[in-house]
C-alpha cells in the first residue's frame, strides 16, 4: 500500500538533525529546526489512510519513506509499533530511536535528516517541492 503527498523545501533546511526527519503543515522554520526538511504539508497523521495507519500499528511492519524532488531521490525505512498513536495534528517524524509520541511515523529507522542525499537537501533549500511517499 502507498500514500504520497506534496510538501515544499524552504531556505532554512539545514538537515543536520541525527536521530529525527520531519515534514510539517507549519509554513515557516527557523534555522536550529534542524530536522525538519519538509514545511506547508496538507497532509497530518489523521489524512492517512486508516489501511496504512492500521499497518504502521503492527511491529513486524516495514515502512518505507520515498523523498523525492526533480533531482534526487531518497528512502528511509523503519518500522512501525503497536504503541504509535498516530494523530499528532501537524507533524510526521521518522526516528533512528524506538521513541514513540503522537508525532512518530515510524521508528528504528536506517537514516534521519544527516543522512540524506545531498543533491535532495540542496533542492530542498531552494524550496522545491518534495514528493513524499509512505509505503507499507
Amino acid at each position: 500500500m502507498e500514500y504520497t503527498f506534496i510538501v515544499t523545501g524552504h531556505p532554512n533546511v539545514t538537515s543536520k538533525h541525527k536521530t529525527t526527519l520531519e515534514v510539517t503543515k507549519d509554513t515557516e522554520i527557523g534555522k536550529t529546526a534542524d530536522c525538519i526538511i519538509g514545511v506547508k504539508s496538507k497532509v497530518s497523521m489523521g489524512d492517512i489512510p486508516n489501511r496504512i495507519l492500521d499497518a504502521i500499528k503492527n511491529e513486524d511492519t516495514l515502512i518505507i519513506l520515498r523523498l523525492e524532488t526533480e533531482n534526487a531521490t531518497d528512502e528511509i525505512k523503519g518500522y512501525g509499533h503497536p504503541e504509535l498513536t498516530l494523530d499528532h495534528p501537524t507533524d510526521i517524524v521518522t526516528r533512528k530511536s524506538s521513541f514513540k509520541c503522537s508525532r512518530t511515523l515510524m521508528i528504528n529507522a536506517d537514516k534521519a535528516a544527516y543522512d540524506l542525499n545531498n543533491e535532495l537537501i540542496d533542492d530542498l533549500k531552494k524550496s522545491k517541492p518534495l514528493k513524499v511517499t509512505i509505503i507499507v
